[in-house]
């Protein structure tokens, strides 16, 4: 993926002098073990390294101010193995700027039933620490993760490597750049949002760019660079005959491939992380960009299109936590109602990522009844079928809201006559619930949609975030939901005060 960040997570564990060096030292030995272990699972996406073991509230700050400044620290895991007196930790937490998970844990799985004795009971009683820390976190009013279970569970790591995953796109979005080509889409309102905002929350920027400066770029990309990209496309794709070299319309193609070397080059020299276009602001552009953004996001590349920064950036942040796989920018595009079951058909004009293609996508060429341009090229294809999400980021005014609706990804009908990408789904708990759910709150036509990202990841990240999210799934009920709803706008107006 392009300008991933190097990531680490810091394992922390805490005890105090009470015990004496010899049993501190087991302490930190024991951690050590459990640190290297968790890291060396295939369930950790991940690097975790031990870090320290903390006695002194000195220490404890100290390490927190080495965390804030540490450019490849996405996170700290902590775990109390002895009894931790959690006063000593305020003036670090307080100060703590990035995520951290409290893993209740402890080192020995079982019991030594026959030889339990004083020295062992004092030695293993995370039990004890750990709770103490889990009143201070909750009398702080922290953010953070909680895991309960011995490291070795597989379902304990699995939800590590969830929360890892929403840590890595916490931090990948810090300093992140997101470029908007043109404005939005005229006279829509949820793909609009505070930039300020959203730049103090969640620490990326969003600016504009003119789509001449896109042109500009393009005019400097040489015959030889789109050679080498067109016969890239014949080796990965099936190429449909009139854009085949010979073809009668191969001249679209290579207009197709300057604009994707031109974005590619304007996107890696402005060290941007995502994008969005417009159908109504193409000046200086033959084509609309089509196969050009579905590359790039099949790279890693936020996108969003008719300017819906907001998507585009959580579709990086979705990108990073599945590491590039099986995520795309998403529309509900239009629904099947019959009788025998409800279904959503998604896509979008022509940008939809390869990388949830259930086959080898085709490269076509078609009119669009919009923009006024030149017919575009894009790549068509069905998505893989199973289990996925949609998840869409709103600004409601005085907060940013995550909402995400759990859907089954279900095989495409024949659709001869639609040549674009598409998925089809079936929504959970039911169609009439989940949309209307939806719409209560206020969820976007854009999704970032995902068969890899879970609900859990997301749920981290908006902790993490410190936002609002609302998850419509199996278990949803509109009247629940709604109580949920009015719930949150009390909540979430007077959460700063709360934080005091």
């Amino acid at each position: 993926m392009k300008n991933l960040p190097t990531s680490e997570i810091w394992f922390v564990c805490g005890s105090q002098h009470l015990y004496g060096p010899g049993p501190l030292a087991q302490v930190a030995d024991n951690a050590k073990q459990v640190a290297e272990a968790l890291s060396g699972s295939k369930r950790i996406p991940y690097k975790i390294i031990f870090k320290a073991l903390l006695t002194t509230p000195d220490e404890i700050t100290k390490t927190c101010i080495e965390a804030n400044s540490s450019p490849t620290c996405a996170g700290l895991i902590l775990w109390m193995h002895t009894f931790s007196p959690s006063k000593m930790w305020i003036r670090g937490l307080d100060i703590l700027k990035k995520p951290f998970l409290h893993l209740h844990t402890q080192f020995n799985r079982d019991l030594p039933w026959g030889t339990i004795d004083m020295d062992f009971m004092n030695l293993n009683q995370a039990a004890h620490g750990d709770r103490e820390a889990g009143f201070i976190h909750t009398r702080m009013r922290l953010g953070r993760k909680v895991v309960v279970g011995h490291w070795s569970d597989s379902e304990v790591q699995d939800r590590i490597g969830a929360w890892m995953s929403a840590a890595r796109a916490w931090q990948d979005w810090q300093g992140g750049k997101f470029c908007r080509f043109g404005d939005n889409m005229r006279q829509v309102a949820v793909t609009e949002g505070d930039k300020v905002a959203a730049e103090m929350k969640f620490g990326f920027s969003t600016n504009g760019y003119g789509v001449g400066d896109l042109v500009a770029k393009m005019k400097t990309v040489s015959d030889k660079a789109i050679d080498t990209l067109v016969a890239d496309y014949a080796d990965q794709y099936a190429i449909v005959k009139e854009l085949r070299k010979g073809g009668s319309r191969h001249d679209a193609l290579r207009y197709s491939a300057r604009i994707e070397l031109g974005l590619r080059a304007f996107l890696e020299e402005g060290d941007f992380k995502g994008f969005t276009t417009t159908f109504e602001d193409l000046h200086g552009l033959e084509q609309l960009p089509g196969m050009a953004p579905q590359r790039l996001m099949a790279d890693g590349y936020g996108f969003a299109g008719e300017g819906d920064w907001k998507t585009a950036a959580l579709l990086r942040a979705m990108k990073v936590m599945a590491d590039g796989v099986g995520t795309s920018f998403m529309e509900d595009y239009t629904y099947h109602l019959s009788p025998k079951g409800h279904q959503v058909l998604g896509a979008h004009m022509l940008e939809i990522c390869p990388s949830i293609a259930a086959a080898k996508p085709a490269v076509e060429i078609h009119a669009l009844g919009i923009g006024g341009k030149a017919d575009p090229i894009r790549l068509v294809f069905d998505a893989t079928t199973g289990p996925a999400l949609n998840a869409s980021l709103v600004d409601m005014g005085n907060r940013f809201r995550l909402i995400v609706n759990e859907v089954t990804a279900v095989k495409a009908p024949k659709m001869p006559k639609l040549p674009v990408a598409r998925a089809v789904w079936e929504c959970k708990p039911d169609f009439k619930t989940a949309c209307a759910a939806w719409i209560y709150a206020g969820g976007a036509h854009h999704t970032g949609y995902s068969t890899v990202v879970t609900s859990e990841m997301l749920e981290d990240f908006a902790t993490i975030a410190g936002i609002e999210m609302v998850r419509i799934g199996e278990d949803t009920k509109i009247s629940d939901f709604k109580q949920t709803l009015r719930n949150n706008e009390i909540y979430y107006h007077l959460a700063q005060g709360i934080r005091v």
